[in-house]
């Protein structure tokens, strides 16, 4: 939008100002003058010419120059006689250098449209081709009022085409958009254009009505002139022909456009879907075949296997169900080998540690507990140093991303873009406006109805008088690109605001105007609207402001689906009005406060309007720049209490479930609240130390971590418990034991699991730190630290707390009131009794699971599934859509709907060039212009050619162009001025100022090195008007970068970066705007081959880069990469995880392939999950699928960890005991603490919660568990790690001293 804000202050129909010579005499029956010498002035002090019969007369040597540079055909010889005096040929001069300020960029257009000009103005006959049709008297003669031209339809039709693509490079309009009159470029024709060039009722420029007769032979005494016209793509009068941008006949042929990707598809159907079911039968044919059909070897028989544990032993030496070789008790063990030893040393090691390291916490809980509060304590401290990033870019984009870097060299360099506040105004139960005219009946939207538009006016004036009575009013804010240090401070009226009641001048007695046509059909507002909307730069339409509205800004939903924004858009069609104020931003951040006020005001407002003024036949959704965040800390704020709930469902379920119930004289003696809370407890003091460790560091947190990392080190840390405790609870004291030893031995059995999940989901989450993008890399840190943490707590201090629970419950005391003591007859049982859930799963689930069939109708549905979450993954949406950012009830949220269906043009964009030209010089100059004697390949021309092939480059307008304005401006007289006492720049319209002497060199007539760096600056500060519509402040005075370096020439600026305008298509989808930026990114790139190309022929060593810009770009930029990034972040969580389970699991290849298996997948069917249920790969669902790796380590690690330590006979023996032991455990642990967190979460006012956390959440816990406690099992059951030897030995070893000891006790 930045662009149509940017524009001149255009006057209508400055062509038609050539007129003002059009001077005609009477016709005869001979070729002469019909006129000569001005007789009389019009209303408006407009020349009319005099009646004169008779020759032509000698012109003056003066006049004859004056029309050498434009009319070479009429001074020919030494004698040069014309019908027009030498004032006349003044006036000529000065007029249609005014015309040539819109056409001379294209040479023959201006040398076509001058013939006719010429011919009439000084023709010596005349008398031949111009008919009077009427006079006035007047004081010095008789004045012409009327008449009738004759030309031939092939010169008018000519001349029009060689002219109607001629660009004004400053709006991205054509010329035509400003000569035709109400017509504009896109309804303009040859007719119409000459029609208008001659209407001395519409055109206030023409001094008396001049009819053009466009004719193909004589009509009566008058005969067509013949005048020469030429294509724009043929040079005339030696020069160059039109440039691309001005006449698309000269633009070289574009290349083949490359075919659209096409989808994967074979034999019509979704590749991807095909092969994996290909895969899928393939596979599942051999895994069922190898299982029923295949019979056992004889010579594999071994061990204690049954036949039916046999399973797929067709191979020689074993097969993948393979019974593990356990000998008798006398018969000698094979050797073990050396990784087998290393193993069984590692696991020996580990577990001799922890009973150590268990036994010396539980003797001393107090010093542990003081030291572990200690340390929570002085790290918990960091918290009041902890800064949390709430900015969008500050999350999302990495500082060193090309995005980001870009972004801000452009707001460093040129100011940050507008702020924006905006209102989408739709009508609600009104009909369409049929409109009579004299051309037929004219189809309006609602929005036209004459009630709605006074009601928007209404309260488009209550948002202009905001902040007026305490002097923090609009004026204080907004930008104004026409004013500046000559026109005093700015009010109200010079904002910009862009507004379909701009059109009428912000003013009621326009709007109410009405008048009838000769046919008698009313002319009114909708008339206006529709004069308007073809012609925004009429001067009857400008805004109070001075500038145009663009209709394509000011009202929307008037395209058609699948509709492009084009010329001949149907305005008057559209179903909303759209109010836009812009306000100016910097980069100064503190500078924006006033601007920040003035947006809580606005906003302010229209939510009062709307629950108290709005009508019922209008609705309204409004944004300001401020808005978002604003919504997204209310968000933030609102779903506090949804979180806490999720959480003491949580906590409550732990405290709960912990205890055993093995009586109810016995449930607050056996109970373990207080323990479970100790848990809890030290799960968010781990979250805290984290916290408060990186505050100390100074690495920013965000909202993401606070929410979602106690959730993980929830899953993470609560499954260690679980475990923790209940192996505890199963394991029976044995005698002679303490509680201090048995506590020490049952961490010696679940410390090296514990460690193995903890250790395994810190480095993966360490190594995601690796990520580029702030918000992963960060939650990344945060949660490898709190888990690590949480595992140093958890052997320690809830160690520590567990032993004086125990300590507690042996001494018959009350859980949480343990100054109480039950009855003596509530002693404990010493049996040992085993959870309801232990033994459903060792009596009834692992025994049904592991049956034959079962094992493999699991395998194979598990295959199935990955099959298909294959097929679809790559049919996952990218991107983030921002509706779902916001709240339900958010107004922004509206604004969102409403943007998407009525907006019908795409944001700016803006094509930066960086330092390094010389810009002073032709060479470069013709690098960057579209003009004449440009480069064809030029910025200009690219991006020209860019806009001409929206749909593959996104580019919908063409972009504006400083350089060719400042040509311009630089060619016309009156345009530049200095103040005479100390040549600084003076406003062109102060006529005591002098005319700048600026030197026009070459064939380019352009200024030269030494002009060109004076007057630029001079260029950005001067204001357009009528008479300079190519000054640049208004459209470039932001948008060139200049300093006065030469000391020895202070007066002589060095251009540095400067920015090329263009638009976006409208983009609606994420998928539109990741695309926007990858083509915007590959212009620049051709821009900048381009540039330094040329520049390395020149023999120059600069470099010089060309980027896109546009304000979006640093937010869809990680879309760009987003699969390769995941896929890295995944990969290197995976192997991380590999190699710390092959470490510290004693060097098992096979448990450690088994984990990797099972982890990938998990995460490739919850990718499945993202297709099916509509969730979008994006940052925040990379955050989750890298907490997912996590949490699935639980529910892996505890479960192979326990079958590789199993002395079981056989894989499925090992993996049935794996189950039992563990299975019980994980469910409780994970699964169901986590369940009713997770379904409170889907009550979240929050949408990205619903989709992000709820939906992903719920995937990442069920999936974990079907796959932990379904099909890992199976697998190890097939292909899990054979059993150590050496691990065996010592296994028969400790058996057989247990053997002896207890026979040694029976004796005794």
């Amino acid at each position: 939008m930045a662009s149509t804000l940017h524009l001149h202050l255009l006057p209508l129909a400055l062509l038609a100002a050539a007129a003002f010579s059009l001077q005609i005499g009477l016709a005869s029956s001979e070729g002469h003058c019909i006129w000569y010498g001005e007789c009389s002035k019009n209303a408006l002090g407009k020349g009319r010419n005099c009646v004169y019969n008779g020759p032509a007369k000698p012109l003056e040597p003066e006049g004859q120059e004056i029309l050498r540079e434009f009319c070479p055909e009429l001074v020919q010889g030494n004698d040069v006689r014309t019908c027009c005096s030498l004032n006349q040929t003044k006036e000529f001069s000065s007029n249609i250098k005014i015309a040539a300020n819109f056409l001379k960029r294209c040479p023959t257009c201006m040398d076509n449209f001058a013939h006719h000009l010429c011919a009439m103005t000084c023709s010596p006959h005349q008398s031949d081709f111009i008919e009077v049709v009427k006079t006035e008297p007047s004081p010095n003669g008789d004045a012409i009022t009327s008449m009738n031209v004759y030309l031939t339809k092939k010169y008018m039709v000519g001349v029009f085409d060689s002219c109607k693509q001629v660009q004004m490079p400053s709006t991205g309009q054509f010329a035509m958009d400003i000569m035709c009159g109400s017509w504009g470029a896109s309804r303009c024709t040859a007719d119409r254009w000459f029609e208008y060039l001659g209407d001395a009722k519409e055109n206030l420029y023409v001094p008396f009505q001049i009819t053009y007769k466009g004719v193909d032979g004589p009509v009566g005494n008058y005969t067509p002139v013949k005048l020469p016209v030429f294509p724009c793509s043929v040079s005339v009068n030696n020069g160059t022909a039109c440039s691309c941008l001005d006449c698309e006949a000269s633009c070289p042929v574009p290349p083949p456009k490359p075919p659209a990707p096409a989808p994967f598809v074979v034999a019509g159907l979704d590749g991807y879907a095909l092969i994996m079911l290909l895969v899928f039968i393939l596979g599942s044919l051999l895994f069922l075949g190898g299982v029923f059909c295949c019979t056992p070897s004889a010579n594999n028989t071994v061990g204690i296997a049954s036949d039916t544990e046999q399973e797929l032993s067709c191979a020689p030496t074993g097969g993948i169900d393979q019974p593990d070789r356990v000998e008798s008790e006398d018969s000698p063990l094979p050797p073990s080998t050396l990784l087998e030893r290393l193993g069984a040393n590692t696991e020996s090691k580990l577990e001799e540690f922890f009973k150590w390291w268990g036994t010396f916490c539980a003797e001393r809980p107090w010093l542990v507990l003081f030291f572990g509060l200690c340390v929570v304590t002085a790290l918990g401290h960091g918290i009041k140093y902890m800064k949390v990033t709430t900015d969008p870019v500050e999350l999302w984009a990495s500082p060193n991303s090309r995005a980001r870097l870009e972004r801000q060299y452009f707001d460093s360099h040129f100011e940050p873009f507008y702020r924006t506040e905006m209102a989408i105004i739709k009508a609600v139960g009104l009909p369409d406006i049929v409109h009579n005219t004299s051309s037929g009946p004219i189809t309006f939207g609602p929005v036209f109805n004459k009630t709605f538009m006074k009601t928007v006016f209404d309260l488009q004036e209550k948002i202009k008088a905001i902040g007026q009575s305490d002097g923090t009013g609009l004026e204080h804010v907004c930008f104004a690109p026409l004013t500046s240090p000559f026109s005093g401070p700015p009010q109200t009226e010079s904002c910009v605001i862009q507004s379909v009641w701009g059109y009428y001048q912000d003013d009621m007695e326009i709007f109410d105007e009405s008048e009838e046509d000769p046919l008698g059909f009313e002319i009114n507002y909708l008339d206006h609207f529709k004069a308007c909307s073809q012609n925004p730069y009429n001067p009857n339409c400008l805004a109070p402001y001075g500038g145009p509205v663009d209709p394509a800004v000011a009202l929307g939903g008037f395209l058609q689906p699948g509709e492009v924004l084009s010329k001949e858009a149907n305005y008057e069609k559209a179903t909303a009005i759209i109010l836009t104020f812009i306000v100016n931003n910097y980069h100064n951040k503190t500078k924006t406060a006033p601007a920040m006020e003035w947006e809580k005001k606005f906003i302010d407002l229209l939510k009062n309007w709307t629950k108290t003024e709005m009508p019922p036949y209008m609705d309204i959704a409004f944004t300001s720049e401020r808005s978002i965040e604003d919504e997204l800390y209310r968000e933030s704020q609102s779903d506090v209490m949804t979180i806490l709930v999720s959480y003491i469902i949580m906590f409550a379920y732990i405290a709960i479930s912990l205890g055993q119930l093995n009586s109810c004289s016995r449930l607050l003696i056996d109970s373990k609240i207080t323990l479970g809370l100790g848990g809890v407890f030290i799960v968010l003091a781990s979250v805290a130390c984290s916290v408060g460790l990186f505050g100390f560091i100074g690495l920013p947190a965000t909202l993401i971590i606070i929410e979602v990392i106690p959730f993980l080190v929830l899953a993470v840390g609560v499954d260690n418990i679980f475990i923790l405790v209940q192996t505890h609870q199963r394991e029976a004291r044995r005698a002679n034991e303490t509680v201090a030893e048995h506590i020490g031995r049952t961490l010696g059995q679940v410390g090296p699991s514990m460690l193995l999940t903890s250790v395994s989901e810190s480095c993966c989450f360490f190594l995601g730190g690796l990520s580029d993008m702030p918000a992963v890399r960060a939650f990344a840190l945060y949660a490898g630290m709190a888990l690590l943490i949480d595992f140093l707590l958890q052997i320690t201090s809830f160690v520590s707390l567990l032993a004086l629970d125990t300590l507690r419950q042996n001494s018959n005391r009350y859980d949480i009131f343990c100054c109480m003591r039950g009855d003596k007859r509530e002693t404990a049982v010493d049996d040992v009794s085993d959870g309801m859930l232990f033994k459903f799963f060792k009596s009834i689930y692992a025994p049904f699971l592991m049956t034959k069939t079962v094992r493999a109708g699991v395998m194979v549905v598990f295959f199935g599934w990955l099959c298909s979450s294959i097929a679809v993954a790559p049919h996952i949406e990218i991107g983030l859509d921002q509706e779902l950012s916001m709240p339900h009830d958010s107004h922004v949220l509206k604004y969102f709907k409403d943007l998407k269906s009525y907006l019908n043009i795409g944001p700016p964009v803006y094509f930066v060039v960086g330092e390094g030209l010389d810009y002073s010089q032709t060479e470069s100059q013709n690098l960057l212009c579209g003009g004449q004697y440009c480069n064809s390949d030029s910025v200009s021309t690219q991006l020209y050619l860019a806009s001409q092939s929206g749909a593959e480059t996104y580019i919908g307008r063409p972009s504006s162009s400083w350089i060719d304005d400042f040509m311009d401006w630089s060619s016309i007289d009156e345009c530049c001025r200095y103040f005479p006492n100390n040549s600084s720049f003076c406003p062109h319209s102060d006529r005591n100022c002098s005319k700048c002497e600026i030197v026009l060199t070459g064939k380019e007539n352009r200024p030269n090195a030494t002009g060109f760096q004076m007057y630029t600056p001079f260029f950005l500060q001067d204001n357009p008007d009528s008479s300079c519509a190519k000054a640049g402040h208004a459209a470039y005075g932001q948008g060139v970068n200049y300093d006065y370096k030469d000391r020895k020439n202070p007066k002589l600026a060095t251009i540095g970066a400067s920015y090329f305008n263009a638009f976006h298509t409208v983009l609606k989808t994420s998928q539109d705007y990741y695309e926007a930026l990858r083509a915007a990114r590959k212009i620049s790139a051709n821009l900048t081959e381009m540039i330094n190309t040329n520049l390395r022929k020149q023999g120059k060593n600069e470099t010089v880069t060309v980027f896109p810009y546009s304000v979006f770009y640093v937010f869809y930029e990680q879309y760009l990469t987003m699969w390769p990034d995941t896929l890295k972040s995944m990969g290197i969580s995976v192997l991380a995880i590999f190699v710390v389970t092959f470490l510290l699991m004693g060097f098992d290849t096979f448990s450690s392939l088994v984990v990797v298996i099972t982890i990938t997948m998990i995460v490739v069917n919850i990718g499945g999950l993202m297709y099916w249920w509509n969730i979008t790969l994006n940052a925040v669902s990379l955050v989750n699928l890298v907490m997912a790796v996590g949490i699935a380590v639980e529910f892996c690690s505890h479960l192979v960890h326990s079958f590789s330590v199993s002395v079981e006979g056989t894989r499925l023996l090992r993996a049935t005991d794996a189950l039992t032991k563990m299975g019980s455990s994980v469910f409780s642990g994970i699964t169901l603490t986590k369940f009713g967190g997770i379904i409170v979460l889907g009550f979240a006012k929050s949408q990205i919660f619903q989709v992000f956390y709820f939906r992903m959440y719920l995937g990442i816990v069920l999936f974990g568990a079907a796959h932990g406690l379904i099909f890992l099992p199976v697998l190890l059951s097939y292909i899990g790690s054979p059993m150590n030897r050496e691990k065996l030995a010592n296994h028969k070893r400790a058996m057989s001293l247990k053997g002896v000891q207890e026979t040694s006790l029976t004796r005794a």
